[in-house]
């Protein structure tokens, strides 16, 4: 007879188990209907295979983690990939995204952000196109040149729009919005044309050409509606329910739209998620970014690995790159951060200071050639010395 989920809570209570295996297991056995014999035998092997998977004290687990990540890095390709079957959005894949995320960098090459739509019920916006349209205009960045062709008349020294109704209908957005966003961007005189319709003209407050000119360049930059720095929004249907894909990253303009669930939008961006979510998501994104890049590429590496080097990143409440100006630089030991980079820098200013260097770690021992202390090397063998009975029995027969 199969057991009940009260029964399967009350024998794992006592389970020296993490909670997603927890979770696995109870599932997996409530699916399959086990009786309490088969239940008892199950626990006993998952807490055997569990004892198996873990470390052994005194290894080397920086240096395993290295090798697993970085050797499989080496089989990665060095393009520029189309994401998830979106053509219009290229995000950098491969051996340069991940040295993008171990090195936390301020803004990754191609940003973007994956955004995920309320679906409350079965009217709200993930379920519905037009509602997903509309917040995909909302969402991107709305310049002059998307709804107008724009001419610079010399002779009358001034800037005239010809704005196109269609594409100004696409965007819902009116010509009084259009002459208000200049007005309070730029600070120059704009009139709607009263002669021909759909037409703003823009005269610089001196008549010189420099002006002018300079003019011309500075509309292009504008954001006439939108948020500043979403490119490109692209909508995709997944199954029942829209998802919008983002050519640029801004989350927490984004989480402010109605429409938006908070819970499941994200970015490839992890400083940004940092600053917005916090260290935890931050760690967690480091950790989903860098599984995502290997798995993109047919490589499987063990998550442990990326979790160690993602700990280690955030171990101290921000994001720190795994280089000599982060976690390699901030080394207490002298051999250690010389060994890494800047070698004669990192000697000479020890030198000045008269640095001690206390040789604990693994680099350290092996550039003074000291075993490291580690596996067999951090076991010290003691013995009890023996009375010398031996000697007392020669002193007699004497």
């Amino acid at each position: 007879m199969a057991i009940g989920e009260s029964t399967i809570e009350t024998m794992t209570r006592d389970m020296p188990l993490p909670a997603n295996i927890m979770k696995t297991l109870k599932e997996e056995v409530l699916r399959a209907g086990v009786n309490k014999k088969q239940m008892e035998e199950i626990i006993e092997q998952v807490l055997l295979e569990y004892e198996m998977a873990c470390i052994e004290p005194c290894d080397a687990v920086g240096v395993v983690a290295a090798q697993s990540i970085g050797e499989p890095g080496t089989q990665m390709t060095m393009r520029t990939f189309h994401y998830a079957g979106v053509a219009e959005i290229n995000v950098t894949l491969g051996l340069p995204r991940l040295v993008e995320i171990v090195d936390a960098r301020k803004i990754p090459s191609t940003p973007m952000m994956t955004i995920a739509l309320s679906k409350e019920g079965p009217d709200d916006y993930a379920y519905d196109r037009e509602k997903t349209r509309i917040l995909a205009w909302e969402i991107e960045a709305t310049k002059i040149d998307h709804i107008a062709d724009v001419t610079t008349d010399l002779s009358q020294m001034k800037l005239i729009i010809d704005l196109h109704e269609k594409a100004m209908y696409g965007r819902n957005i009116t010509i009084e919005q259009v002459k208000e966003k200049f007005n309070d961007e730029l600070n120059v005189m704009v009139a709607i044309s009263p002669d021909i319709d759909n037409q703003v003209i823009i005269t610089p407050n001196e008549a010189s050409y420099r002006e002018l000119l300079q003019l011309a360049k500075s509309i292009h930059d504008v954001t006439l509606k939108g948020i500043e720095g979403i490119k490109r929004v692209v909508v995709r249907k997944e199954g029942e329910e829209y998802t919008l894909y983002t050519e640029g990253s801004a989350l927490r303009e984004v989480l402010q739209f109605e429409g938006v669930d908070r819970t499941r939008t994200t970015t490839n961006n992890i400083n940004e998620i940092y600053e917005v979510l916090g260290i935890e998501a931050a760690r967690n994104s480091i950790i989903k970014e860098a599984t995502d890049t290997l798995r993109e590429q047919g490589l499987t590496v063990d998550i442990r690995h990326i979790m160690l080097v993602a700990d280690l990143m955030t171990c101290d409440g921000e994001v720190k790159q795994i280089g000599r100006h982060g976690i390699s630089g901030e080394k207490s030991s002298v051999f250690a951060r010389a060994a890494f980079e800047v070698t004669v820098n990192h000697l000479l200013d020890a030198g000045m200071r008269g640095d001690v260097d206390l040789l604990q770690g693994v680099t350290e021992n092996i550039i003074v050639g000291q075993p490291i202390r580690m596996g067999t090397g951090d076991v010290h063998l003691v013995a009890k010395k023996r009375p010398n009975v031996l000697a007392a029995k020669d002193d007699c027969e004497l």
